[in-house]
């Protein structure tokens, strides 16, 4: 049975992703949506999530709300399957494979983490889903969910730590 909703649920839809009365344009993974996410398939994972923290470029923009976390210059998100950290935060150096967090483009300026395969991950089962900026409308991302950065920061600024988004099976 499907959770009861809550306003302040996030609900992606085949035509975009609802929120607080508004139905916001959004790109979904390459692979598209998944029950089974592995690390590097490029899907989006189907399921309940909760939103688990937010990060901001303090050279960028100002914090969206008072809980958002700066990005700072070293700060990376491991998504090596060998490292003792996988799928969380680390800083630089670090000797595993990792995402930079501090990009030369605007896709990580602001990004909410979700609680997939979070905190205690499941080594393969993928790393971060995060939702984040897009590229341009319609381009797919690695398995995160992205939004114009206007939308981005309407949503970030509305969401509290837990808050849902519920991705349905297709």
């Amino acid at each position: 049975m499907p959770p009861a909703l809550s306003p302040r649920d996030l609900v992606l839809t085949p035509r975009g992703l609802r929120f607080m009365g508004r139905l916001l344009p959004c790109a979904i993974g390459k692979g598209g949506l998944t029950q089974s996410k592995r690390e590097g398939d490029g899907a989006t994972p189907v399921g309940v999530h909760r939103i688990a923290g937010m990060l901001y470029r303090p050279d960028r923009m100002l914090p969206p709300t008072d809980w958002a976390v700066p990005i700072g210059p070293g700060d990376l998100w491991s998504d090596d399957v060998r490292d003792p950290d996988y799928n969380l935060m680390v800083r630089a150096p670090h000797g595993f494979s990792h995402e930079r967090l501090r990009r030369a483009d605007p896709l990580y300026d602001l990004v909410l983490i979700t609680d997939w395969n979070w905190p205690n991950a499941v080594k393969g089962r993928g790393s971060a889903i995060f939702i984040h900026q897009w590229r341009r409308p319609g381009y797919p991302t690695e398995g995160c969910l992205a939004f114009s950065r206007s939308d981005l920061r309407w949503i970030a600024q509305r969401l509290r730590p837990g808050s849902r988004v519920i991705i349905p099976s297709a």
